[in-house]
């Protein structure tokens, strides 16, 4: 779910398309079994141009924080909401869409990126930076660079994993954008065995529910 989650975000393109494969298929059963489902690609969009990546923090996730004396903070050019809404604006990819009904599995590749941005966390006198994420559709994985106190750790980490269970219905956009909300968001467990390590805790455990996510993607 959450593959199809990033790649029906790409635009108005990708959206008709898969519109009319949908509308023919429903017209007639018959057709369905007597035409063979196509291996190409129904879009390949390269490069996906924006918007961004929002994820609406979970409470349960801002309260152990809060008990752990860590604070959140939006990191270049990301931004947190009063709301506790965090974005990171999309700086580029790719995403290559295959209808789900066809053999080809997984049925969207790429990539999502978001350099520049990220998360950071700070406890004390110990910040650490979460950034340029790096979503891949195919694996269901965000990576990205971790940093404590100005200095990388880690390069290319798995900081969360992405749940699709909780898909909402597409949303076409008057601008030509699309998005897609409810995928959750969960933190891996490297990321917590990390975290965890650097803050001198074990309170933190591979699964824990982030936020919810809403990504808006301009092709």
């Amino acid at each position: 779910m959450p593959r199809k989650s990033l790649i029906t975000r790409i635009g108005a393109a990708v959206l008709t398309m898969f519109a009319l494969t949908f509308a023919v298929s429903a017209c007639s059963s018959d057709d369905k079994d007597s035409n063979p489902v196509s291996t190409e690609p129904v879009a390949m969009i390269d490069p996906v141009t924006g918007v961004d990546t929002q994820v609406t923090l979970d409470a349960g996730f801002v309260d152990a924080l809060t008990q752990l004396k860590v604070t959140p903070g939006p990191v270049g050019k990301a931004t947190i909401s009063p709301a506790g809404v965090a974005a990171f604006p999309i700086t580029g990819g790719n995403v290559t869409y295959y209808d789900p009904k066809s053999d080809v599995r997984p049925f969207v590749t790429g990539d999502l990126m978001h350099d520049g941005s990220g998360l950071s966390l700070t406890a004390g006198n110990t910040k650490v930076e979460l950034t340029d994420f790096v979503i891949d559709p195919g694996t269901s994985e965000l990576t990205g660079t971790v940093s404590v106190n100005g200095k990388v750790a880690a390069e290319g980490a798995l900081l969360f994993n992405l749940d699709g269970s909780t898909l909402k219905p597409l949303q076409s956009n008057p601008d030509g954008t699309a998005t897609l909300a409810g995928t959750t968001v969960k933190l891996s467990d490297d990321a917590a065995g990390l975290l965890n390590d650097t803050f001198g805790i074990n309170d933190l455990a591979g699964g824990l529910v982030i936020g919810i996510s809403s990504i808006t993607v301009k092709g």
